[in-house]
Formats: C-alpha cells, structure tokens, sequence
C-alpha cells in the first residue's frame, strides 16, 4: 500500500495549485481598474484634482451619461478575421483613434508626467498633445519623443505668451496645434477647494484625514514627488514675468475672440484644431476661420457645468461640418474602446483621453499610461469583431442606437448613411 502525503508533500502539492497573483497592473483589466489602482496609491489632493470637475459636477456626469444612454446595432456573419484600427488626425498616422489629449501638471501624479506619456503614445502608435499648463516644457517633452507631438495652446491675456507658446511648438517640431477657447475664466472645482489645491497648495481637514488614515500612501507618493518639477507650470515659466499665482491667470483670457484665432492661425501655419465646440454654430465658425479640425469638448466637465455630455451634441455638429473637409475630434468620458467605437459612429474622426492616462500614470508612471492604451486597444478590436466591422472607417451611425435628443433622431439608424469616421 503507498503512504498517504506527508505534510511537507500536502504543501508542496498546494504551491503547485496556487500561482502567485499577476502584478497589480497586469490585473488592472480595464480603465476603471487602473483608476482605482491609482486611487490607492495617491492622496485625495492629488487624486481629486484629475478625477473632479466643475461645481455639482453635472456635466462630468452627462459626458457618461451620453455614452451609456447609446446601444449598439450589430451585423452578424460578416468576416471579421482581419481588422484594421489605423487612421489618422490633423495629418498624423494612428494605429488607433485613441489620442492622448492634455492635461494640467501631470507631475503632481507621477515625476516623468509627460515624458513618460509621450513614450507610451509613441511606442502605441500614437500622439500625445502637450498642455501649455504641462509639468515640462514641449522642448523637454519632444527631446525624448522619437514620434509626432501635439501642443495645446491657452491664448493668454498676453499677447507675447501666446506668441511665445506657438513659437515654442513650432521649433520643437510639433505636428498640430490644439487651441482650447472654453477658458475665459477658470472653472470653479469645489473638491479642488476643500482639499486645499491652490496656487499655493495649503493643509484642510479633507488632506490632513487622508494623510493620518494613509500615511503610507501619501510617503510613497510624496517620495516619487520630490523627484520631480512638482507643482510647476513649465512652458509658462520659461517665457519669466510670472509668480505662481500669475502663471495660472495667465492661461486665462476673457477678451479672445475668433479675430484672436485667425492671428494665432497665421503664427503657426501648420494643422490646427480647435478645442471647446460644444454647437453646430460654432463649429461653422470655426470652418470659416480656417481650422483643420475641431475638439468637441466640453472640458472634461472641469469648466461650465450644466453643459450636455459631448457625445450627446456630436452628431449635429458633425453634419454641420460635413463636406467641409474639417475634421471631428472628440474628448470627454470615454473609458472604453466601445465607447470609442460609439463616437467615430457618430461623427468622429478620433478620441482624445485625458483622465485615463493620468490615472495610469499615478498607478505606474510609463507602465501604466501603456497599459491603459493596450487595454482599449483590445477592446476597440473586440468591439469592432462583435459588431461585424473590419475597419474603424466603416463605422456609421447605423451601427448605433440613440436617444432622440442626438442629433438627427435616428436618422442615421435607419437609412444607415451618415456621419462615420473616414
């Protein structure tokens, strides 16, 4: 007879069974996951200063909303073993229609902030869109980007910034020119408030209970902060003239207007979007000014709240562009490669994600940032399979099912024409 397993052979035995838990990241399955990985790894200043928005935050939830409120319509025995999600945008190639858009002082989530984000888009086959509020200056940023680059541009109230920023972009090779015009004041980010992120960042109740609750927390973030620019506003810094205080309102101007966009038009002379167009008349204006493209956006619900989610305004401005050979962009609450797959159905050209880099770069710096980009690459492939697609050019609004307060009614559904990607 053989003996029963020895005690030691019972354990060996069950090493075999349990493997050891993948890294953190690699369990991080889809965007929510690498926010909540971030979470856990950021103070609640840090952290609430990308996740909020503006007053009741009404219009960072509509930018949901919209995406949630639109079901797919899918085709079923179409080949789809070979799928393609390349395009391109302002004339730069894509391997996805996933752009990483610009986003506020990202070193105050990881040191490397935009470096290591320029990295991740290069190495993913796409582009990153540095924001004149970055932690790095664009020069900075481009020494270490092998591929394209983007710029965002806040036209300041002075005239010599808003020069010196475009001219900036321009020697530092940039491809495209993203203008925002949704910041005449700044928005009012009550969480930002309560938790003392000023110009000069101060201790509250909400920070200091956080950081006696987490003390570990807020020692390895504080460790990985020191390493890097903090709280500096790079590109604005380097023109001089301005303390703190001042290179926030600088960033700020309530006299611009679209005279104000065609003289930065001129100065660049390269592709240039516009970002902020939340109405069909607007985007007409902006097609008469010259622009190659516009950003849908509503600020990612951090400036006016009370405005429709992004999504929900697409298809009408969408058709007010059509034939005029400017190109739709759009950014607000996307978190999944389906949602992305709903906008291009509805008129997009491309996305732009601001949050969700963020939150990977809090939860793994460059690692991170890449591994929220592999994930909705995967499930755009996937979403592009299931709804019997092989290409995101095919993508119209036939694929889709929208509430009437879309755009066109319907319309698109049920000719099935109208307001795709290409």
């Amino acid at each position: 007879m053989s003996r029963p397993p020895s005690r030691g052979q019972h354990a060996a035995l069950l090493r075999g069974l349990v493997r050891p838990a993948p890294p953190a990241l690699q369990r991080a399955h889809s965007v929510g996951d690498i926010r909540r990985l971030a979470r856990a790894r950021t103070p609640i200043m840090a952290f609430d200063f990308v996740d909020g928005g503006a007053e009741d935050e009404l219009t960072l939830r509509a930018n949901r909303a919209a995406f949630e409120r639109v079901s797919f319509s899918s085709r079923v025995l179409v080949e789809v073993a070979d799928r393609d999600l390349s395009t391109s945008a302002l004339g730069t190639p894509l391997s996805m229609p996933v752009i990483l858009g610009p986003t506020g002082t990202p070193a105050f989530q990881h040191p490397d902030a935009e470096l290591a984000a320029s990295r991740a888009a290069v190495a993913a086959g796409t582009v990153l869109a540095v924001s004149t509020a970055g932690s790095y200056t664009v020069g900075e940023v481009a020494a270490v980007t092998e591929g394209p680059l983007w710029f965002q541009l806040n036209p300041s109230n002075d005239p010599g910034l808003t020069d010196h920023l475009v001219d900036r972009a321009r020697a530092a090779g940039c491809t495209a020119l993203i203008v925002t015009v949704d910041c005449s004041v700044g928005g009012p980010r009550e969480r930002d408030l309560r938790n003392g992120w000023t110009a000069s960042p101060r201790l509250t109740r909400t920070n200091v209970r956080d950081a006696l609750v987490h003390p570990d927390r807020l020692v390895r973030w504080g460790l990985r902060f020191r390493r890097g620019p903090g709280v500096h506003l790079a590109n604005i810094a380097e023109y001089g003239g301005h303390d703190a205080v001042g290179w926030i309102t600088a960033m700020f101007d309530e006299r611009q207007t679209w005279a104000g966009l065609e003289r930065i038009r001129e100065r660049w002379g390269g592709p240039l979007a516009i970002k902020g167009i939340m109405s069909a008349a607007d985007a007409r204006l902006a097609a008469e000014v010259g622009a190659d493209g516009i950003v849908v956006s509503n600020h990612g619900g951090r400036q006016l709240d009370g405005l429709p989610g992004t999504l929900e305004v697409l298809p009408e401005i969408a058709d007010a562009l059509a034939g005029t050979g400017v190109e739709v962009l759009i950014d607000g609450g996307i978190r999944r490669g389906g949602d992305v797959a709903k906008a291009l159905a509805l008129g997009a050209r491309a996305c732009l994600i601001a949050r969700p880099w963020v939150w990977g770069l809090g939860a793994a710096g460059e690692a991170g940032v890449s591994r929220v980009l592999a994930i909705l690459r995967a499930e755009l492939d996937r979403t592009l399979a299931l709804l019997g697609v092989t290409s995101v050019h095919d993508l119209d609004r036939s694929f889709t099912r929208y509430p009437d307060n879309y755009g066109n009614r319907y319309e698109g559904h049920q000719s099935g024409t109208g307001g795709g990607g290409a």
